[in-house]
């Protein structure tokens, strides 16, 4: 008997981007509807993630939202944003508008691919293979960081881009690097395979539960979701009591069963980025935003969104409901300022991020958040520190540090005192340390020379 033969239906792989293709995304710029700010609308066919795809480039743009008034239930997409740079002006910048058009897809990219924000960061889209990309998660503690760019110097690599988060005892980074000799990825196996082995030694220097993982790739990630992707898969948010007990954070979950949607309501302290992090955080556990609006109230900021599963559910167990809000509550804590931002600005090389860290490290000071981008000669560096125990900074020891590295390199952006501290020399504040702080100093340095050989 002959076998029939079976034919199955082509499907052009472009298929998928035909409705996008066919109606390309409108995006309209408006300075003149409102005094204050820029208005940005945003027209698209629907699909999963765009939401957060138009969040992304605002955020990486530098951009602060201070209202947002979403809708995307069905086939399309519409969105209006009330938007200032982080100086509070109007985006007027005719780059900064066709860099919007081009990367939310309303024009085709142009030569000019790069745009600076306005706190100077230069913001484009970048070759797939320049860098690789290290990603590391482990448990927290004082030096990890200075630690870890301690291995990745000693291999001579440059370290182009950074970002650390800490949160619930746990400490994540995702570094971009290149070779310094060759000024691109780094290509030996076996460099990258020790490399590993040693930056496991690092991350396994305290007690640790959990587990530490390091994986290496080339290509292009974005820093801050991979970010909230790493520590999401280890599980940090667990652990959490109620965020209602906290005045300035309150996350509540009801359903609107005449509608079909589960309502997230979110009141919190106001801060850069945040927008970002929470649909972040909604999208990658595959919830859709249908409808939603975003308020800042003074220092608060009240969002409101109605969601539903990916597959039209609403969140309809308690259980589930409560392990969103812990996972939103673990979004926003995140990256929350903690402590003192130290803002580095000087010139590019090998070392510099292991060098200025050892420093912080031996004066007591712990790094909670770190953000690292080099343009073209210049390292812009930020650090959010605290004390050891993760509480408040004698501003003697932050001047210590500044008379050490450079007044003029190393700046105190957010949460120095008003009043003017008096300046200290650094044997004068190490002698002021308590011998048993000394001790453990001379022990984590003694151990990070071991850990690496």
């Amino acid at each position: 008997m002959a076998m029939s033969t079976v034919c199955w239906p082509y499907f052009d792989p472009e298929y998928e981007t035909l409705s996008q293709r066919i109606n390309p995304p409108r995006v309209v710029i408006d300075n003149k509807s409102l005094e204050d700010c820029t208005l940005i609308k945003v027209d698209s066919a629907n699909k999963h993630g765009i939401l957060l795809e138009v969040v992304q480039v605002l955020t990486d743009l530098d951009l602060t939202v201070s209202k947002a008034y979403i809708s995307s239930d069905g086939s399309w997409f519409m969105d209006v944003f009330h938007v200032t740079d982080q100086l509070g002006k109007k985006v007027e910048d005719e780059s900064m508008i066709e860099y919007i058009q081009q990367a939310l897809g309303a024009k085709q990219p142009g030569p000019n691919s790069e745009v600076q924000t306005c706190l100077g960061r230069l913001v484009g889209m970048q070759s797939m293979s320049e860098h690789t990309v290290i990603e590391l998660i482990g448990a927290d503690r004082p030096g990890l960081l200075s630690e870890i760019f301690a291995v990745l110097t000693n291999h001579n690599c440059n370290i182009v881009a950074a970002e650390a988060w800490t949160h619930n005892t746990r400490a994540a980074s995702v570094v971009y690097v290149t070779d310094h000799d060759t000024l691109g990825p780094i290509n030996d196996n076996q460099k990258l395979t020790v490399m590993k082995e040693q930056l496991q030694n690092v991350l396994r220097g305290a007690e640790d539960c959990r587990g530490v993982k390091t994986n290496f790739s080339l290509g292009l990630t974005h820093k801050d979701r991979r970010l909230h992707q790493i520590m999401f898969a280890d599980r940090d948010y667990e652990g959490f009591s109620d965020c209602s007990v906290d005045s300035k954070l309150n996350i509540s979950i009801d359903n609107c069963v005449e509608k079909g949607y589960s309502v997230v309501n979110i009141r919190c302290l106001d801060r850069p980025k945040l927008l970002y992090d929470i649909v972040c955080t909604i999208t990658d556990m595959q919830y859709v935003v249908s409808h939603g609006t975003i308020d800042s109230d003074g220092p608060f900021a009240n969002q409101e969104y109605y969601i539903r599963h990916m597959d039209g559910c609403t969140l309809d167990t308690e259980g589930e409901k409560q392990r969103v809000i812990k996972c939103l509550e673990a979004a926003i804590k995140r990256r929350s300022p903690q402590g003192i931002r130290l803002e580095l600005c000087t010139t590019d090389r090998v070392g510099l991020l292991s060098e200025i860290t050892r420093v912080f490290r031996e004066n007591g000071l712990s790094i909670a958040n770190a953000g690292v981008t080099t343009q073209g000669e210049k390292a812009v560096n930020s650090f959010y520190v605290t004390n050891m125990s993760g509480g408040p900074v004698d501003m003697r020891i932050i001047e210590a540090v500044r008379n050490e590295i450079g007044k003029q390199i190393l700046s105190v952006k957010d949460g120095a005192p008003k009043s003017k501290e008096p300046s200290y020399s650094l044997s004068t504040l190490k002698s002021a340390l308590s011998l048993g702080t000394l001790l453990r100093f001379q022990w984590d340095r003694l151990s990070n020379v071991s850990l690496i050989k």
